[in-house]
């Protein structure tokens, strides 16, 4: 298959991402305080976080695999209840240790460490006392983010919360996430807008300790478009857009919502007999952080097509990559539907990379001082056998077109003036997944569960070809 990329930009970073949960395992060891997947988990029966991909012990070995095939960088999240087993006691020095360790792998084998603090994996004693919803847990973030600031001075390139909107809707519309619950809308709105307070509280207390290095958020963006140019679709996709991306945008990098924001979220809030309080101070402490964000990350899977629906809200989540069977409605809003041409994966997801280039140029037209970008997470799912033989190589052709397609145009939108310095393919290997368990593989590498055992693929190969051309590269030809 002919590829599209055939070379990199001077220093363009290209990385992989991975997250404490979905790859340490080692949930009780050394000390570690329970979150609250640990216990949904163990109560659901379903899926075991452990070994996961045994990253807590084998970290270099994934490390040196990543510096081999030409990464030179990984996004890392670090498990707070590693180093605050009791959200609200001491230190666990053991956890600590731990990731200083990692930290100095990554340098050793030239991968530069991007960390996010929160990646879906909030505190058990946070998620019982309201998880984002209380405020006294955004003290509780930052009293841990500073303590990280100041204990990791290895670390120069920080994130706070992957994905707000990701886990704020697994948490209160798709009940896909403890404490699973069904469109809640208020709860899912506040929850977003106080995860932008909590960020913001976090960058100005990275620039009060006088932090080297940079910080931001980081976004899953999701484009919708109408499924039809009638007055009633574009209605919806606008309705949507306030509520997956338009809101979390304004708070993050303008620090204020716009009105046209705030009327059609509005609608949503109307619709749904829901609302969310804005606190006093807030906007004043989001203003204030918003110049400060040293760099954005960007995570971006898939668009949407929508039409309009008035009905009851339905989310059926695929979780077992049988296609066809994922429907999302939601009341007032709109219902997802599939375009003609539009190719999905086994998880429903539509395969859409010109929602990337359309997303970066918005971005830049939309939010004319936004910082650096980083596309932090983009990559797709595939069902994979694990091979026979011991030095097989993996073949994942349909993987590698995907991430050329999309590669390609995020260096598109970098000639169009963005400011776009990275890509970070998810995932470096396979891992745990929180709703699919353990069949849905993102990695560049295969990962034998039963063993551990890794096995190269098709696209560490093509990921390595292009990062050879990092040395002496020019923009994509």
């Amino acid at each position: 298959m002919k590829r599209r990329v055939k070379k990199l930009p001077q220093n363009f970073v290209w990385g992989a991402a991975t997250a404490a949960y979905q790859v340490e395992g080692a949930t009780k060891a050394d000390g570690k305080g329970e979150n609250m997947w640990d216990v949904y988990l163990a109560k659901q029966q379903k899926f075991s976080p452990e070994p996961a991909s045994d990253f807590y012990v084998r970290y270099r070995e994934d490390l040196k695999l990543a510096k081999e095939h030409g990464l030179n960088a990984i996004r890392l999240s670090i498990s707070w209840v590693r180093i605050f087993p009791d959200i609200d006691g001491k230190v666990n020095p053991l956890g600590v240790k731990h990731y200083h360790e990692l930290f100095q792998a990554c340098h050793e084998y030239g991968l530069e460490p991007y960390v996010s603090l929160h990646h879906f994996d909030s505190p058990q004693q946070m998620l019982v006392e309201g998880d984002w919803l209380n405020h006294k847990n955004i003290d509780r973030f930052i009293r841990y983010a500073a303590f990280c600031f100041q204990e990791f001075a290895e670390v120069d390139n920080w994130f706070t919360i992957n994905e707000p909107i990701s886990l704020a809707s697994g948490q209160y519309l798709g009940g896909q996430f403890p404490p699973n619950l069904y469109f809640q809308v208020s709860k899912a709105v506040q929850a977003n807008h106080n995860m932008l307070v909590a960020h913001a509280k976090a960058v100005l207390k990275f620039h009060e300790l006088k932090t080297t290095g940079k910080i931001g958020c980081i976004h899953a963006l999701k484009p919708v478009y109408p499924i039809t140019e009638t007055s009633e679709n574009i209605a919806a996709a606008a309705r949507y857009d306030a509520y997956n991306n338009r809101f979390l945008l304004d708070g993050t990098l303008l620090g204020y919502y716009r009105d046209e924001t705030l009327e059609l979220l509005q609608q949503v809030l109307t619709t749904n007999d829901a609302t969310f309080t804005i606190e006093p101070g807030e906007l004043e402490i989001m203003q204030k952080a918003a110049p400060l964000n040293g760099h954005f990350g960007m995570n971006y899977y898939r668009s949407e097509f929508i039409q309009e629906y008035h009905g009851e809200s339905e989310d059926q989540f695929n979780s077992t990559g049988d296609k066809g069977t994922s429907a999302f409605k939601f009341k007032g809003v709109g219902e997802f539907v599939k375009k003609a041409g539009v190719k999905t994966t086994d998880w429903d997801w539509n395969i859409y990379p010109q929602g990337l280039y359309d997303m970066l140029l918005r971005l830049q037209h939309d939010y004319p001082k936004l910082p650096t970008i980083y596309l932090t997470e983009n990559g797709t799912a595939l069902k994979e056998e694990t091979p026979k033989q011991e030095f097989e190589v993996i073949n994942d052709e349909f993987r590698i077109d995907y991430l050329d397609q999309h590669v390609d145009k995020l260096l598109q939108a970098r000639k169009q003036g963005g400011d776009i310095a990275g890509y970070f393919v998810w995932s470096l290997q396979d891992q745990f997944s929180w709703a699919n368990g353990y069949n849905k593989r993102y990695g560049l590498f295969h990962v034998d569960f039963n063993d551990q055992k890794r096995y190269r693929k098709q696209s560490a190969l093509w990921f390595k070809e292009l990062g050879q051309t990092l040395k002496g590269g020019t923009e994509n030809e």
